[in-house]
């Protein structure tokens, strides 16, 4: 199909060579799991479940809360050891409510988990819901709730659904390798993803550097006629939902809007495995597919992996270390997240972990700009990266914003091709973080006066009130005192 330019982007060496040839693999069961209850954007699921209780595989472990939220479910059968503080997936580290649970070694099904025998017989709101349900959300990342975006249809006119098979951060080929080996199954979960949505067009979209993952979905992808391919050129961020589609349509989503503003709504192609599991048979998100690699692991893997494992679990089933990284990462090296320790856990979000040696990381100290413009050129949304930063560095946050801060997606093109090596993303990380922090403040400030003057409000009309009591009681008593003569001259 026909392709349409867009601006910037990158070709960094994408080293999928290390992994992309390996099979998935399950990883063993670990010997104790630590399954966050907050594995998703928006509020974290409440625990549903006490200490010393046993479970079965696929029982809740926490409930949603809320329209922004996701249910967590056991990744195994086994005995809840606990509910409390166990260090996040993230670069902070900080702990967060987190259900601890040791295997039994059964793997024993819950009695709740029961197949569907055609999910295209139920209504898009049922889809929706049995999504929601099964708790999962966006696998490439993103983690946004996927019954939310399933649910647009009710606010938007969705045309297309776009399946996002890029994979564009190099070294993960984790989906690259779930299209080759379970083809069939994500195109079920596409066409069952298309059904909720009402979509009259799909669009299976995958980079050039995955043949056999092109191979493999367009075969499957023969059993529905609304279903295209699209070769996509390898580039960095091709794989951004907003580009992604501009690459397929030709058209922009408006600035801070939705895709759905234009009729196309995107999802990944391993949430279409988990919707194709959940829909089919009932079982909820509880583990994924997880790429380690780097140079520094020393037999790079495609892993299926019980949510909750520790990623620790994951480097020692890969043989361990060929010599000490210089930097662990969660995700891809472009957009991904620098991991604490090797304790924290897999979570719904993780799609790779990576270990990479110091001739990968290729630090260098960052000398001054020399406003060569390599920035502006890379940048996929038009921004100016080298204004946005020095604005960023002298404190003008809101002349930063006034360039188009908000509207940069954080992919890192501009840090990758700038010859003076500036931490780019950081500062424009920084900067959102602290106008996000401020609109906080504002907010809160502004929620604080209007409660002192409904407080205001309330306390004059109780003031307002006693006063017209006691003028109404004076009155009384002056009409009483009024009464009393003429009543003792008629006793008389």
């Amino acid at each position: 199909m026909k392709l349409f330019r867009i601006r910037g982007g990158v070709h960094p060496h994408d080293h999928k060579h290390l992994a992309a040839e390996q099979a998935i693999e399950d990883l063993p069961m670990p010997a104790l799991l630590h399954v966050p209850l907050q594995q998703h954007i928006g509020a974290p699921a409440k625990p549903a479940v006490r200490r010393g209780q046993r479970v079965a595989k696929g029982d809740l472990l926490g409930l949603s809360q809320g329209a922004i939220s996701a249910p967590v479910h056991a990744p195994t059968s086994g005995r809840v050891m606990g509910v409390g503080s166990y260090p996040a997936h993230h670069a902070s580290g900080l702990s967060i409510r987190t259900v601890t649970l040791m295997p039994d070694g059964e793997d024993r099904w819950s009695e709740k988990v029961r197949s569907i025998s055609d999910p295209f017989a139920l209504a898009p709101e049922e889809i929706a819901t049995r999504v929601a349900e099964a708790g999962i959300v966006g696998m490439g990342g993103a983690t946004f709730p996927s019954a939310v975006k399933l649910n647009l249809r009710t606010r938007y006119r969705v045309h297309t659904l776009v399946v996002n098979g890029a994979e564009c951060e190099p070294y993960l080929t984790c989906d690259d390798r779930l299209m080759r080996e379970q083809a069939d199954a994500v195109v079920d979960g596409v066409r069952i993803m298309a059904h909720a949505l009402g979509a009259e067009r799909i669009i299976i979209a995958i980079e050039e550097n995955k043949p056999q993952a092109q191979a493999a979905m367009s075969l499957a992808a023969a059993v529905d006629r609304r279903i295209r391919l699209a070769r996509l050129p390898t580039r960095y961020p091709m794989g951004s939902e907003k580009h992604l589609v501009q690459a397929l349509t030709g058209r922009e989503t408006p600035a801070r809007g939705l895709t759905a503003d234009i009729g196309v709504v995107v999802h990944n192609g391993a949430t279409a495995f988990a919707v194709h599991e959940a829909l089919r048979y009932g079982r909820p998100l509880i583990s994924r597919v997880v790429t380690v690699s780097g140079a520094a692991v020393a037999r790079p893997r495609n892993l299926r992996v019980p949510l909750g494992a520790r990623v620790q679990d994951l480097l020692d089933y890969c043989g361990g270390f060929n010599e000490e990284p210089a930097g662990l990462i969660s995700g891809g090296p472009m957009m991904g997240q620098p991991l604490p320790s090797t304790r924290v856990p897999i979570v719904k979000g993780s799609n790779g972990v990576l270990a990479l040696t110091r001739r990968e990381i290729d630090r260098q100290a960052p000398m001054p700009c020399i406003r060569c413009a390599s920035c502006v050129e890379a940048c996929p949304c038009g921004l100016v990266p080298l204004e946005m930063a020095a604005r960023t560095r002298s404190g003008d946050l809101e002349g930063a914003v006034g360039l188009g801060l908000m509207d940069c997606i954080g992919c890192g093109s501009c840090a990758y091709v700038c010859p003076a090596h500036l931490p780019l993303v950081q500062f424009f990380n920084y900067a959102k973080g602290e106008m996000a922090a401020r609109g906080r403040a504002r907010q809160k400030l502004m929620e604080t006066k209007r409660l002192a003057e409904q407080r205001s409000a309330r306390m004059e009309a109780i003031k307002q009130a006693k006063r017209e009591a006691m003028a109404r009681r004076k009155r009384e008593a002056a009409a009483k005192a009024t009464d009393q003569p003429t009543a003792s001259v008629s006793e008389s």
